[in-house]
């Protein structure tokens, strides 16, 4: 089935000293890690904003949409409210609401600085042979997924923020006979051991 209509969520925190990259207080400080959470949020919109095979594209945040670190983006995407519960929920919650009205979705967060606007509209197109598509994470998690169909077997009971994510996510798509795809891995910023990745004229 071919994807005409095709709907992108980034899934954000406030850049808040104390709310946003907490892993990275002991290398950075509170300040520094918020910073630094102000950075990849601004560097993931703007990739987001020059792709141009999507119908609909949001910014679903924490804690509220009113913060001001939104605001301050000038964005030309929706913003929503993630609500309540552990990432697993609101993914699903985000999914669900947005494949009522998309063929297909595409989630990302705000923690892969290499993530490209070329690898969001490729998505897109692999969306026609796919029912789903993946970027995993060098960590062991993902740092995109691209669902045709809501597939709430896959964010029950994960223990997110370890190396098990894609693992069992695989395990639970083949179970599920899900035909999908992956793209070579990418690194995610959110130990101190990541900060490595991160290119060479940014924070720290």
């Amino acid at each position: 089935m071919g994807v005409s209509e095709v709907a992108l969520i980034i899934m954000a925190k406030a850049p808040v000293p104390g709310l946003a990259k907490t892993r990275l207080i002991p290398a950075l400080g509170a300040e520094g890690a918020a910073s630094l959470a102000k950075q990849l949020l601004a560097h993931t919109v703007n990739t987001a904003r020059k792709a141009s095979n999507f119908s609909h594209k949001e910014l679903c945040v924490t804690p509220n949409t009113d913060h001001s670190a939104f605001a301050d983006l000038c964005l030309p995407f929706t913003l929503t409210d993630q609500g309540e519960g552990d990432l697993g929920v609101r993914m699903q919650r985000a999914f669900e609401r947005v494949l009522e009205q998309f063929d297909a979705t595409i989630m990302i967060g705000t923690d892969a600085p290499a993530m490209t606007t070329g690898l969001l509209d490729q998505a897109v197109d692999d969306l026609a042979n796919y029912n789903a598509v993946f970027v995993p994470a060098l960590d062991g998690g993902y740092t995109l997924i691209g669902l045709k169909q809501v597939l709430p077997e896959l964010f029950v009971e994960i223990p997110w923020s370890t190396n098990q994510v894609m693992a069992i996510t695989r395990e639970r798509l083949g179970h599920a006979s899900v035909h999908w795809h992956e793209y070579p891995p990418m690194a995610d910023i959110d130990e101190p051991r990541d900060l490595i990745h991160l290119p060479a004229d940014w924070l720290p």
